[in-house]
């Protein structure tokens, strides 16, 4: 019923988000498979295209209005998200997956350090830090990382830490329908360069039915999740939550790839979802759990 509200339980921007994370690790794989046809900007142009066509039918965004205030955050939001994913899936061109996923994940993991005001905040930081370490071995591998796929992925991590700070901002009076609009200014500059670079086999019909599975998958749904947790979790316990990112990267992996972990990475995984559970279960103390209009 419109009008009707209630409070937000606290749990439940968190399952939201875990949904949203999933939901990318399933578009991912998909992506993977058009790599060799469309090429990596190709499939960010034809994620950009569909996925901002499924929002624009859903949450209708002409009808959205923006104060003066909000209107630069929407414009960095917009930029940031297509700049993410075009920059990352150009670095896993050249970087391995893992080595990728960890470069880009400096992006969430300082938002997270520089929001922290108490020591136990920092706590759960520093253990995500160790996990995704040991998790994804940079120590071993970075002498043997391609410089720019490196350089590319740390971009998409800056884009990440925009995202996040501009997100919050631009989505904070029209929740999840502000993802509708951003997706359309990512595509605006995106979907003609992934077009250019890629060909006519873009749009092909073969091409088609992935490319709308990857946009709902990678796109349209996890961008409309991550807003809703987005805008009513504090900053400092989002970028620590998205720490099960490359945690749920490994175990797809290992369900969809065959992929086999080692004792070490175990307990890595382990600390990455220890730390994603600390900040939870400190989340009541922030006080920042806002109410939610349904309907």
């Amino acid at each position: 019923m419109p009008g009707l509200s209630r409070t937000m339980p606290v749990w439940l921007p968190v399952i939201v988000l875990l949904i949203a994370m999933i939901s990318i690790q399933g578009g991912a794989s998909l992506a993977k498979s058009l790599f060799p046809l469309v090429g990596a900007s190709g499939v960010t142009a034809l994620r950009l295209a569909l996925g901002t066509c499924i929002l624009a039918i859903i949450f209708k965004p002409w009808r959205l209005r923006f104060t003066p205030e909000q209107r630069l955050p929407l414009l960095f939001y917009g930029l940031s998200l297509g700049g993410m994913n075009y920059m990352f899936y150009l670095s896993i061109q050249t970087v391995p997956l893992g080595v990728a996923v960890a470069l880009e994940f400096t992006g969430p993991l300082a938002v997270a350090l520089f929001s922290s005001r108490r020591a136990v905040d920092f706590i759960w930081v520093v253990l995500a830090v160790l996990g995704l370490w040991y998790l994804l071995p940079l120590g071993e591998n970075v002498s043997h990382v391609d410089l720019t796929g490196a350089a590319l992925a740390l971009g998409a991590g800056a884009c990440w830490a925009v995202y996040i700070l501009s997100g919050q901002r631009a989505g904070e009076e029209h929740g999840p329908a502000t993802v509708a609009l951003g997706s359309l200014i990512a595509a605006l500059i995106f979907v003609p360069l992934g077009a250019f670079q890629s060909g006519e086999l873009l749009w092909h019909w073969s091409v088609l039915p992935l490319g709308i599975a990857v946009a709902i998958l990678s796109t349209a749904l996890p961008y409309s999740l991550e807003m809703i947790a987005l805008t009513r979790l504090p900053t400092r316990t989002f970028g620590t939550l998205m720490s099960m990112e490359p945690a749920l990267a490994a175990m797809s992996g290992m369900i969809f790839l065959g992929e086999t972990l080692t004792a070490q990475q175990v307990l890595a995984l382990m600390a990455i979802v220890i730390a994603s559970m600390g900040s939870t279960l400190t989340l009541r103390r922030e006080g920042k759990i806002k109410e939610v209009d349904i309907g």
